[in-house]
């Protein structure tokens, strides 16, 4: 990990988010049951403001959320642990186009939901089917929720994000979870991972924290994230920014952690910047990466597992300014020790779109990424002085017995990148990288076998989303 911050500034974030949080306050909109748990805790309340007295929040935080946490899969060989020194790649999330180099950009239809689930369930650097893939926008709005938490549950056997769109909707996530996994396990144990947004600056509204209550309330995991476009929900200056999300981030844990002790949580980050002169959001810019930095460092001295990071870009299309923009967060990421890595995967137009052949060429750059974290062997075979005693001076190594025991596994072999002669490219249709994508993400979803499942449990959730559908009408709120 590389530390971008010392101690002094460290130091001098968290007193100014402590002075946030006593002087300045919170807003907690259309919720009364929060105001009336913060004001039991200690807390100040004037009106939807809360202030808190220095050092409560990050008390209540300390003392109650674990460390790290396992994320329960249903493959258990698919289960993942959140926190300490372990990353966990998740695909992009929320976007409500998608593009490919074929139909090009489009509304987000079911149908593309469960590609993109399927496409993460073949990914092996992704270890996350992640949460709203894309916004399936052909089916109501009150309703879809139910087919992208199912479509996470049969088609991949990953861990997975709930719905957080609204309290009920969180909470059919979580009845859902008990059908897969089992009342009694769900209380125990984490199996649904959901992000939970602050509405920046200083303000968390109704829906948010309705749905952080329902998932805290059920032992189920949070991420508490401030969104933030510095420049226009929070200050132009990377320490005020650090200062205010660290704020807003400590009293959205300190409320999950009053709904219910040691509930899991993780703190979160979406910060970036924006053009001055247009105000539409920038990506890959040295400082969104200098605040994911200092984050990081304050999340491990907070004692809680951070998320932040992904393959932001504010590109259209799968193009050199994608690529660029999307490594120089995701580097910086890898770098500053992010434990929960969302939009790792398929992320276009500042969110507003999720690429097919992005998707590919990202998960390529993860599998990159988890090679880089597993560190460098040692081992005998690592050090390979059998190899050179073999070779000596003046020889070449590619036909010597290490070499050959090695060659399959000694170097990451990338999917997507050609390397080639010129001729040999040129031969097989000159193609740039993301017209190869192309051609993989249709052979793997061509390929796709769905993941079994134990018997009748597909059965009881085809019923409950049956019934919770049949139970109301459609609505598009």
């Amino acid at each position: 990990m590389y530390e971008l911050a010392g101690e002094e500034a460290l130091m001098m974030v968290e007193d100014n988010a402590e002075t946030i949080l006593a002087e300045v306050g919170i807003d907690f909109k259309d919720d009364a049951a929060a105001l009336q748990l913060f004001q039991r805790a200690g807390a100040e309340v004037d009106g939807e403001r809360v202030r808190f007295p220095r050092g409560m929040c990050r008390e209540i935080v300390t003392n109650g959320a674990p460390r790290v946490f396992t994320q329960h899969a249903r493959n258990p060989a698919r289960s993942v642990q959140i926190g300490g020194d372990a990353v966990v790649l998740a695909p992009a999330y929320g976007p409500p186009f998608v593009r490919d180099l074929d139909r090009g950009r489009r509304y987000a239809a079911i149908e593309d939901f469960r590609n993109f689930v399927k496409l993460a369930y073949a990914a092996p650097a992704l270890h996350h089917s992640g949460g709203t893939l894309c916004e399936p926008v052909d089916l109501p709005v009150n309703k879809r929720h139910l087919d992208m938490v199912y479509s996470h549950l049969r088609y991949s056997d990953k861990p997975f994000m709930g719905s957080v769109t609204a309290p009920e909707r969180a909470q059919d996530t979580v009845d859902m979870a008990k059908i897969m996994f089992g009342a009694e396990f769900v209380d125990n144990n984490c199996v649904a991972l959901s992000l939970i947004n602050a509405n920046s600056p200083m303000t968390f509204d109704a829906t948010m924290l309705g749905a952080a209550r329902v998932y805290a309330e059920n032992n189920q995991a949070t991420v508490i994230s401030p969104f933030i476009l510095a420049g226009a929900m929070s200050p132009v200056t990377v320490i005020g920014t650090c200062a205010q999300l660290f704020a807003e981030a400590l009293a959205g844990m300190a409320f999950v952690q009053l709904t219910r002790k040691g509930a899991p949580v993780v703190f979160g980050t979406f910060g970036s910047s924006i053009s001055m002169q247009s105000g539409a959001p920038t990506f890959g810019t040295p400082e969104p990466a200098m605040v994911l930095f200092i984050a990081a460092a304050l999340a491990r001295r907070l004692g809680v597992p951070f998320r932040s990071g992904g393959g932001l870009c504010a590109s259209k299309i799968p193009d050199a300014q994608a690529a660029y923009e999307s490594a120089n967060t995701l580097q910086s990421a890898m770098l500053a020790g992010v434990n929960f890595m969302l939009h790792t995967a398929g992320w276009l137009e500042g969110g507003l779109a999720m690429g097919y052949e992005k998707f590919i060429m990202d998960a390529d750059q993860a599998g990159m990424m988890q090679v880089f974290l597993g560190g460098v062997d040692t081992s005998e075979n690592g050090q390979a002085m059998d190899a050179i005693r073999e070779v000596g001076p003046g020889k070449h190594f590619l036909g010597c017995a290490h070499t050959q025991a090695n060659f399959e596994t000694a170097f990451y072999r990338s999917a997507v990148a050609d390397n080639n002669s010129f001729e040999q490219w040129e031969s097989d249709g000159a193609q740039d990288a993301a017209q190869r994508a192309n051609k993989i993400w249709k052979e793997q979803l061509a390929q796709y076998e769905e993941p079994p499942m134990e018997a009748g449990k597909l059965e009881a959730l085809d019923a409950f989303v049956a019934g919770k559908k049949a139970a109301v009408e459609d609505s598009n709120v």
